[in-house]
């Protein structure tokens, strides 16, 4: 009888045991369908997602080539590494002098530093540098050595004086993207900071942009004005979005109050800031749902 019921003991928890496995595995593979193409979300733009955030766009917009975020890379495996060794080091936190401004004046060229050079290596300047370094595949330091610095002199021109003073934002056009000669296209660089009007190559208008943070980065590629909206309030954060053209998902090229009363201290929420009022205005009336917008750079 003592056997009989050990052995009844024991069928039972193996029982148990692969009922069990079994919820998992059924949870993983439920997670797993959910993440193929067509499984879960929708795949098309709603009215709800035209709000101004990270909204994923639809599912025939091009897989973005970069972002203006800082994303961490996945650690290397022991014994390898995938960033080029530091070099020696220039400046860090702490250091102060005309070099640490001319640091700041530069980075904010391309966007990476939003305040006013000091001349002096803040958390600020940590963060832009640590943040420059990852988008190129550098050792995150934080620490500006000689393989960092010759990457930013080669992708940036010499301050000028108002820039190193912060009376100059830096924000001169680039050359013009090759995608954006051709046709009737909002060519976007994230690197001056600049959206330009452009018809078969030929600019119309320029004004200053800001974009989204490392948390909320605009998205990079070729896509297309699919959704106007001139009065747009946004139906997450509810803050006004006015002039707004949708191009993907959730994210638009609009005027900000927010970007024209603080500049580039704040960020969007992922859309393209304008702080012209009188210029995206009438970039408004012109665009047409349709027409090429490029955003590159970073």
């Amino acid at each position: 009888m003592r056997k009989t019921l050990m052995c009844r003991a024991l069928i039972a928890a193996t029982a148990v045991a692969v009922a069990a496995g079994c919820s998992v595995q059924t949870t993983e593979r439920t997670a797993a369908d959910d993440a193929k193409p067509g499984g879960g979300a929708s795949h098309h733009a709603t009215a709800g997602a035209r709000d101004g955030g990270a909204t994923p766009g639809p599912a025939h917009r091009p897989t973005p080539s970069g972002t203006h975020s800082a994303t961490e890379k996945p650690a290397d495996p022991p014994g390898q590494t995938s960033a080029p060794a530091p070099g020696r080091t220039l400046m860090a936190s702490g250091a102060t002098g005309k070099q640490v401004r001319e640091l700041q004046a530069r980075l904010r060229q391309i966007a990476w530093f939003g305040a006013t050079p000091t001349g002096t290596y803040g958390p600020v300047t940590v963060a832009a540098v640590k943040g420059f370094q990852g988008k190129r595949g550098l050792a995150r330091t934080g620490t500006t050595d000689t393989v960092t610095w010759q990457r930013l002199l080669a992708m940036t021109k010499t301050p000028t004086r108002d820039e190193l003073n912060g009376t100059a934002g830096g924000n001169s056009p680039d050359k013009l993207d090759p995608r954006c000669l051709t046709g009737r296209v909002l060519c976007i660089s994230k690197t001056s900071r600049t959206l330009r009007w452009v018809r078969d190559g030929k600019v119309l208008s320029t004004m200053d942009v800001r974009f989204g943070s490392q948390y909320t980065p605009t998205r990079e590629g070729t896509f297309h004005i699919d959704f106007k909206s001139r009065d747009h309030v946004s139906t997450i954060y509810h803050t006004a979005m006015p002039y707004a053209m949708f191009f993907s998902g959730g994210q638009a090229v609009h005027y900000s109050s927010d970007f024209a009363a603080r500049g580039y201290n704040g960020a969007s929420h992922g859309c393209v800031n304008v702080r012209d009022k009188t210029k995206i205005a009438a970039l408004f009336d012109q665009a047409r749902t349709g027409d090429k917008v490029v955003v590159y750079g970073g």
